[in-house]
């Protein structure tokens, strides 16, 4: 994994222009539970040794997807590009009047008052990666033993890891004293079928009523591609099975993939994995407030037309 410094040039963007208008409109107050935002860089460096270095993808460029969209909630998922320097999704989430809501890249033994600080900022969670395309995370014991402190002032655990690691990581995830939220439907390989070994880790570890999901992710989980036909069933099984604990993003800009997902499309296919409106009010709307808490939803600032 090449180590990036301050002077690298920016790769191309990751994300549509201008994404398909979804033919599905969403329940009111719908939640986007996974975004990233980057930069812009003058003004939020990127930490150096990271692993990939974005375009700038504004939190302006993000208020005009979801005025597009019809989202009024969201996470702010803080991006391993700018490492543990959590200001980037600070600011992003202060624009929002906590609307939306952040989560943090922290080091284990991060002081109750940083905690504390964040906390007031609008951030409620801390995410540990495990992932070989990026910067080796924290011991799982050690994330565990972070979350009785996290517990303590309401947060929760997010982990992002290999589906290969499921299995031997989930007698550590069961531990954990707060909430723990599983990314991507635990990245799993849908061209494997619903009895591959990894999914049924994942189910069991479900059975844990302490575990939420992200059905997020169908774009990266597919081996056929747009329209992610082969995913679909992976997270209309979770939604089935877990209905009040599965939450759902975009991951918009879609950093590190394998093509430009189209962010319409991603809301569309909502209608395939959630055809009941009752399910996708729990899904977009009811779930996420009920974990995240945001603050009444308020007109925000997109990027002004050219």
């Amino acid at each position: 994994m090449a180590q990036h410094t301050a002077d690298m040039p920016a790769a191309a963007p990751y994300w549509m222009a201008q994404p398909s208008k979804p033919k599905l409109q969403l329940p009111r107050g719908a939640c986007d539970a996974h975004v990233h935002v980057f930069g812009p860089r003058a003004r939020f460096p990127f930490a150096d040794g990271r692993s990939y270095t974005p375009s700038d993808a504004s939190k302006e460029m993000l208020f005009a997807l979801h005025a597009r969209l019809g989202i009024e909630h969201c996470v702010i998922v803080q991006p391993n590009c700018h490492g543990f320097d959590n200001r980037v999704t600070e600011d992003a989430v202060a624009a929002t009047g906590k609307a939306y809501k952040g989560i943090a890249l922290l080091p284990t033994d991060v002081s109750d008052a940083e905690l504390k600080r964040l906390d007031a900022a609008g951030l409620c969670g801390a995410r540990f990666h495990y992932m070989k395309h990026l910067s080796k995370g924290a011991p799982i014991g050690d994330a565990i033993a972070l979350g009785k402190r996290l517990a303590d002032i309401g947060w929760h655990l997010q982990i992002h890891m290999e589906a290969s690691l499921i299995g031997d990581m989930a007698p550590a995830l069961k531990r954990a004293a707060c909430p723990v939220v599983i990314d991507h439907m635990g990245r799993i390989d849908a061209s494997l079928g619903l009895e591959q070994q990894p999914f049924r880790d994942l189910l069991a570890l479900m059975a844990d009523k302490n575990v939420w999901i992200k059905v997020s992710g169908a774009d990266r989980i597919t081996r056929a591609g747009p329209p992610y036909a082969d995913a679909i069933p992976f997270a209309r099984r979770l939604v089935a099975e877990f209905g009040d604990r599965v939450l759902w993003g975009t991951d918009w800009p879609h950093p590190n993939h394998t093509h430009v997902p189209d962010d319409g499309m991603l809301v569309d296919i909502l209608a395939e994995i959630v055809p009941s409106e009752a399910a996708r009010q729990a899904l977009l709307v009811d779930n996420p407030q009920r974990f995240y808490r945001f603050a009444p939803a308020r007109k925000l600032t997109p990027v002004p037309s050219p």
